[in-house]
């Protein structure tokens, strides 16, 4: 019972982490900026998806659509002010950066991240909102009696359907193969006719409604809070630090395997480490993945962001 509890739980919350780690890796690998902002794309998800699902649950929809619908708006929601900040703050330092562009973009995605955490808590104050359950349907008994809360499980098929889509998207529309183009050499991009201003545009909005959707579909779990989105950053950052920048299929695996550190320290090492045990393992492995492998363990054999 033990080992199923363990196993159903590092991979419900690898799903999520892979999420999260994906819309960033797909910024870094493409746009060469290291979001520090991603964290409050999340935040606002669960603030959007927290208003929208308010709104949808007085209007006595099926059961169900209510929560679909608010995860939906939420990234939507984030998709647009993602690409608004984009095309008002990163173009306009792309045309005047001569230099200096990853320290450039890392500072100002800094200030972005605070602006981000003090405009929430000036619109919607400091208190938690949240929601006691997102799903009309009490905990799944299955799998030799697992008790397993529909939110979790139905928050991990929407990070596993959300990555597919990402996946199919990039692998075969047009748009997906410029955006493989851009990633693996922007000049040359160019010179055949991709519109490089609207790809950056497009790739920095699907990283913020990655984030949102993940946001959103957590917010039974995780409240939105103007500040909720430091803990999310560390977690997306670990993985890129663990399989190295700019790789999607790296942070998917990444995702899951962060899931397994968590959920392998809170189930064992918690009664010794106390509740510091989960920081304590994820930093003990960073520490030894940049001593030993500095790329990350799949560094070496990655040329881009999607490959």
């Amino acid at each position: 019972m033990e080992i199923w509890d363990f196993l159903s739980t590092a991979i419900l919350r690898g799903g999520m982490y892979s999420l999260m780690a994906v819309g960033l890796t797909l910024v870094f690998g493409v746009m060469n900026i290291a979001n520090f902002a991603h964290g409050e794309f999340y935040m606002l998800g669960a603030f959007f998806g927290y208003f929208a699902l308010s709104v949808l649950n007085a209007m006595n929809l099926p059961p169900f659509m209510a929560p679909l619908l608010s995860i939906a708006f939420a990234g939507i929601g984030v998709f647009i002010v993602a690409g608004v900040i984009e095309r008002t703050v990163f173009r306009a330092l792309r045309k005047r950066s001569k230099g200096q562009w990853l320290m450039n973009t890392f500072l100002l995605t800094l200030g972005i991240s605070i602006i981000l955490q003090n405009g929430a808590k000036l619109l919607w104050g400091a208190k938690y909102r949240g929601v006691t359950r997102m799903w009309p349907s009490e905990s799944l008994d299955w799998l030799y009696g697992i008790g397993l809360p529909p939110d979790r499980l139905i928050g991990f098929l929407i990070a596993v359907v959300s990555i597919v889509a990402l996946l199919m998207f990039l692998n075969k529309t047009n748009t997906g193969r410029a955006i493989r183009a851009v990633s693996q050499d922007e000049t040359g991009a160019s010179l055949v006719g991709i519109n490089l201003g609207f790809i950056h545009t497009l790739v920095f909005a699907m990283s913020g409604l990655l984030a949102g959707i993940a946001g959103a579909a957590l917010l039974s779990i995780t409240p939105a809070f103007p500040f909720m989105g430091t803990m999310p950053l560390y977690k997306s950052w670990f993985v890129l630090i663990l399989v190295g920048m700019g790789n999607i299929g790296g942070s998917i695996v990444g995702g899951l395997i962060l899931g397994l550190l968590e959920a392998f320290a809170t189930t064992y090492l918690s009664q010794y480490l106390g509740s510091g045990s989960q920081e304590f393992i994820c930093l003990t492995v960073i520490i030894a993945i940049l001593l030993l492998k500095p790329n990350g363990i799949f560094g070496k054999s990655v040329k881009s962001a999607v490959e």
